[in-house]
């Protein structure tokens, strides 16, 4: 047992890193300069600069626009990992009903964080609303954090009298706009049902991978017929019992969330291999990355032939070194799958008028999945050189704490350099392409630092 809770802890690491990597590019993303400063391809392919002002017929993605679907593979990557120990523990009511709570402390969250930002609480963000931001980001060590120093009953006093604190903020909200329930960070709520019905089908189907995956096809088929006026598929995808926390639109992403599960399922099987510098094992982990890049870089031009031309050499030259890698079968599948699902994606590019993140097109979940399979079996034979810890080490320990990363910017950070008058000081970054970059970097990294130190002092954010 413990040899077996070595192994899977160290087989956790890349995707920590995965995980941590899709956080802190999500950081930069927002924290950029804006305006005509840095070119197109630094923001969302649908959100141009020099306005930004959002464009669904412009087709193509960006290295912005695989940072969510990165971290959904991560959390589908995660599910068998986590819900097999407590499956194994708990029984599979006890499991339902935790994976309901997570489900209902993640739409709480989202609500929460939204409105505790000091830019929602007023247009001009003061002092007090300043101040007031960075109370809520202390509230929630008291709602979320779990640490190893304290017992059960003060865990669970602590937690109470944080929930009980942050429910009366949101009832007594002390501003003009109000508290809205409808108003929410979307992005936690899209997680918060993956997480809700990832998991529900995962914990049905752990022994039954094929049927997870024939799940897919009816998802399609009510987003297909759904727009059938009076149809009962129309039906179907228009109901919610609670619009503010489900809809239909968001189960689009299972088609992310579920190749995720099959990596995590094959991850548990995955033998612990050493490395000594083997040039074609270092070649293998390069390989899938700069398929990544270069299909991002021409589905972004809309160099399409060229791109599918350049990617089928490219994956040969992959099939060609990984047959003659010494590397267990079990690690090669996770090429396959990657090169498979990007190479699908690639083959819907056309419909709905070209790869978009928004609106999501298929091409869109399939060729993101396959980067993620890619990036994950890079990650997984990457970390094993340790002239690399210098690279994981930060990223593992931003991706074990996502949720204090994912919040520090926005409700602490930001309000400490308004508060402290430094935010002009990153403001006079917006000169050109290389400062309004640095300026990302520098926010990013204060973000990495914070949530860092907490990973290291043990502290941590859990629904």
């Amino acid at each position: 047992m413990a040899d077996l809770i070595e192994t899977q802890a160290e087989r956790s690491l890349a995707l920590d890193a995965l995980r941590g990597l899709a956080i802190l590019l999500m950081v930069l993303s927002g924290s950029i300069s804006f305006g005509d400063v840095l070119p197109a391809w630094m923001y969302h392919a649908q959100v141009p600069p020099p306005n930004h002002i959002f464009n669904p017929n412009l087709a193509g993605i960006t290295w912005v626009d695989i940072v969510f679907p990165f971290f959904l593979f991560s959390m589908g990557v995660a599910l068998p990992l986590s819900l097999g120990r407590k499956l194994l523990h708990d029984g599979y009511f006890k499991t339902t009903i935790a994976i309901f709570k997570r489900f209902i402390l993640l739409i709480f969250f989202a609500i929460f964080t939204y409105h505790a930002r000091a830019w929602t609480m007023a247009a001009d963000s003061d002092t007090s609303t300043n101040l007031l931001s960075i109370g809520c980001f202390a509230l929630l060590f008291l709602m979320f954090s779990s640490t190893k120093f304290e017992s059960k009953k003060i865990e669970l006093i602590r937690k109470s009298i944080g929930f009980a604190l942050a429910i009366a903020f949101l009832a007594f909200y002390p501003f003009s706009k109000g508290f809205d329930v409808f108003k929410s960070d979307i992005i936690i709520v899209v997680l918060a049902n993956m997480a809700l019905f990832g998991a529900l089908i995962w914990i049905f189907t752990k022994d039954k991978p094929m049927y997870r995956l024939a799940i897919l096809p009816f998802i399609m088929a009510v987003f297909l017929s759904g727009k059938v006026a009076h149809s009962w598929t129309s039906s179907l995808y228009n109901w919610s019992p609670l619009p503010w926390a489900y809809t239909f639109y968001y189960l689009k992403y299972l088609f992310i969330i579920i190749p995720g599960t099959i990596a995590g399922d094959w991850l548990l099987k995955l033998p612990i291999i050493k490395i000594n510098d083997n040039k074609k094992i270092l070649l293998l982990a390069l390989l899938p990355l700069a398929l990544v890049v270069l299909n991002i870089t021409f589905l972004f031009t809309r160099s399409l032939m060229f791109n599918l031309l350049l990617s089928t050499l490219l994956s040969a030259a992959i099939f060609f070194v990984a047959k003659r890698a010494t590397l267990d079968i079990k690690y090669l599948n996770f090429f396959y799958a990657g090169i498979y699902l990007l190479f699908l994606g690639l083959f819907f590019e056309a419909y709905e008028g070209g790869i978009k993140k928004d609106f999501s097109t298929y091409s869109y979940y399939f060729v993101s999945s396959g980067f993620a399979f890619l990036t994950l079996i890079s990650f997984l034979l990457l970390e094993k050189y340790k002239g690399l810890n210098f690279v994981f080490k930060p990223l593992i320990s931003v991706g074990k704490n996502p949720m204090i990363a994912y919040t520090a910017g926005n409700l602490f950070l930001l309000p400490l350099l308004r508060l402290t008058h430094t935010e002009n000081l990153l403001n006079q970054l917006n000169t050109n392409a290389y400062a309004g970059f640095a300026r990302g970097l520098i926010f990013t990294g204060s973000v990495a630092l914070i949530t860092i130190i907490f990973s290291r002092v043990k502290v941590f954010w859990k629904t």
